[in-house]
């Protein structure tokens, strides 16, 4: 009796697993390579314009855990980015894409990025 309470436990515990697993949250279902692209080009076109001094990115996806990413794209609050009008001109799947590749690149990710 004891050893079937301990299997039907052992796989009512697995089966919790497995559906906790399938609902997990991923992340945002852009490309993140196509993202880091995009990002680069919209500092481009910024730095063209002559509002940033740099075409090099001042923001960095390991400057913030992935929560603070997921409030600041949920939130489209872009002022930390600057570059308020190439942000205007972003497609919702450019903005996604962006958004990938911050929240998969952020300071708290499995492979945050490490460079700018």
């Amino acid at each position: 009796m004891l050893k079937k309470i301990i299997i039907l436990f052992t796989l009512a515990l697995f089966t919790l697993g497995s559906v906790s697993a399938v609902f997990a949250d991923d992340g945002p279902d852009g490309n993140k390579r196509k993202g880091k692209y995009t990002y680069r080009k919209l500092i481009k076109a910024c730095h063209e314009r002559g509002e940033v001094e740099s075409a090099t990115p001042t923001v960095s996806p390991a400057d913030k855990k992935m929560a603070e990413w997921k409030t600041i794209f949920e939130s489209e609050n872009f002022t930390a980015f600057g570059c308020q009008p190439e942000w205007d001109a972003a497609s919702d799947a450019d903005i996604l894409d962006i958004y990938s590749y911050f929240y998969s690149s952020a300071a708290d990710s499995p492979t945050p990025a490490t460079c700018k």
